[in-house]
């Protein structure tokens, strides 16, 4: 399984109240996505999501442009707060071949689409038709504590 990396700007636009997770996506708080890309993120200068940063895999049948929306909570306990998917997101190919893609982009949709973080997965992967691809991030995206 890939690991969450955050992108360096995240933190401190979080610090910087420029995002809202409110009670999470059905709380009133940013819409969040994940986008797929075979181009590498940096996570130390990267700070906006765009298509010409991270574009749509060449073969993109069945992909959802812009990307898959996201359920999440935002949640205290104990004194460790979390960004927490609710729900998986399926990936299926239709009508050919989807891919490659290598990175999983999680971002907000307030302009200026600031990016969170991302998944890499090791390698590049291409779906055949029909084929499924489900992002199953941890209960947890990510934990402040």
């Amino acid at each position: 399984m890939a690991s969450f990396v955050p992108f360096n700007k995240f933190k401190l636009q979080l610090g910087k109240a420029n995002y809202n997770f409110g009670t999470g996506s059905a709380g009133g708080g940013d819409a969040l996505k994940m986008s797929l890309t075979n181009t590498a993120p940096t996570a130390a200068t990267d700070t906006v999501w765009t298509v010409g940063t991270y574009p749509a895999p060449t073969n993109a049948n069945g992909y959802t442009a812009g990307g898959y929306t996201v359920t999440y909570t935002w949640a205290e306990t104990g004194g460790v707060t979390t960004l927490g998917c609710t729900t998986p997101i399926v990936v299926t190919a239709s009508g050919g071949t989807l891919g490659a893609f290598r990175y999983v982009v999680l971002y907000d949709t307030i302009s200026p689409y600031g990016v969170i973080g991302y998944w890499d997965y090791g390698s590049s992967i291409t779906l055949a038709d029909t084929e499924t691809f489900t992002i199953t991030p941890s209960v947890s995206l990510f934990t402040l504590t």
